[in-house]
């Protein structure tokens, strides 16, 4: 491959870090995996993660909007496979391996989800797996428990925010596994119209809206077991009816929690396209594969994806 069409700058600074201009990444899949692109892109990843610092200001360094996009799209492929929600996961990569501030990550993390979670609740709606008046007072309760949690987040100094969102991935992690080990035997009845209209069965919605929604706005994290496991144990839905629930739920709280960021100013709007850009694509394709893969390994990979990037936030 010519030297001028790889326009890649590369040159080591204090005998560690590696700077490549934006054009790099882009140039080496270009070569189609010649060994030189091959070389120059592992040196890029592996050599210093303080090449990969996303710069607002100069995206010509190693964080660049095509890196990127490219890892959101690998990271999206990643959880579309195996089916998890991933907020954890795209925080901890932002901020493990682009250095973007946990504040901006996790804005981003929630904005993302209003996207990607809308098609999804528009599917479950579609296919009947969703109680509408159920997931709009408790989404809608947690839409103002995620903006208040993003006001409280905004006031952890960023250093704290990295080991209690880390907490929250744990804990997740081990809810999925009481989700997706327990809760797969589950047999509880829907609960009867009667109930669902008295006084304390909306009472219990608005508790676990504003519970949930104050969790995902203050530590950027969907949410999805605890609120599942709330629709199952507080409210008495089916299984079924909690998955497409839930996903109606967490598209409130993502547009609460990202407006909440916002206007603190943390919402970076390149970067938000850049994430959603990738995680989108890799996601429908990740999905195509879900099937061929057997039920054990797609649940351990569900449970171990929040710890994984629980792990990550505090390295």
């Amino acid at each position: 491959m010519p030297v001028e069409t790889f326009k890649a700058t590369a040159h080591l600074q204090k005998g560690r870090v590696l700077r490549c201009n934006g054009k790099c990444l882009f140039a080496f899949l270009e070569s189609c995996f010649t060994s030189r692109g091959f070389a120059l892109f592992r040196y890029c990843i592996l050599s210093d993660r303080s090449s990969l610092r996303y710069d607002k200001e100069n995206t010509e360094l190693g964080g660049t909007e095509m890196t990127i996009i490219l890892t959101m799209f690998a990271t999206g492929t990643l959880l579309g496979f195996v089916g998890a929600g991933g907020a954890g996961f795209i925080i901890a990569i932002l901020t493990f391996l682009f250095h973007i501030p946990i504040h901006t990550a996790l804005a981003t993390s929630l904005a993302a989800m209003a996207f990607t979670t809308l098609s999804g609740a528009f599917s479950h709606y579609r296919e009947g797996n969703t109680s509408v008046k159920t997931g709009l007072i408790t989404g809608g309760f947690g839409l103002t428990g995620a903006f208040a949690g993003s006001k409280v987040s905004a006031l952890i100094p960023a250093d704290s925010l990295h080991w209690l969102t880390a907490g929250m991935l744990f804990l997740s992690s081990f809810l999925l596994m009481v989700r997706l080990v327990v809760f797969d035997r589950y047999t509880q009845h829907n609960q009867t119209a009667k109930h669902r209209e008295s006084s304390l069965f909306w009472l219990k919605c608005i508790s676990l809206g504003i519970a949930t929604g104050f969790l995902a706005g203050t530590f950027g994290i969907g949410s999805t077991p605890f609120i599942q496991i709330g629709l199952l144990t507080m409210l008495g839905l089916s299984i079924r009816q909690s998955v497409g629930t839930t996903m109606l739920i967490i598209l409130f709280i993502a547009i609460g929690g990202g407006t909440g960021f916002s206007t603190k100013g943390f919402l970076d709007v390149t970067l938000l396209i850049q994430v959603l850009a990738g995680t989108m694509c890799g996601a429908y394709i990740g999905a195509k594969f879900t099937g061929h893969a057997p039920k054990p390994l797609l649940k351990t990979a569900m449970i171990l994806a929040p710890a994984t990037a629980g792990v990550l936030l505090v390295i």
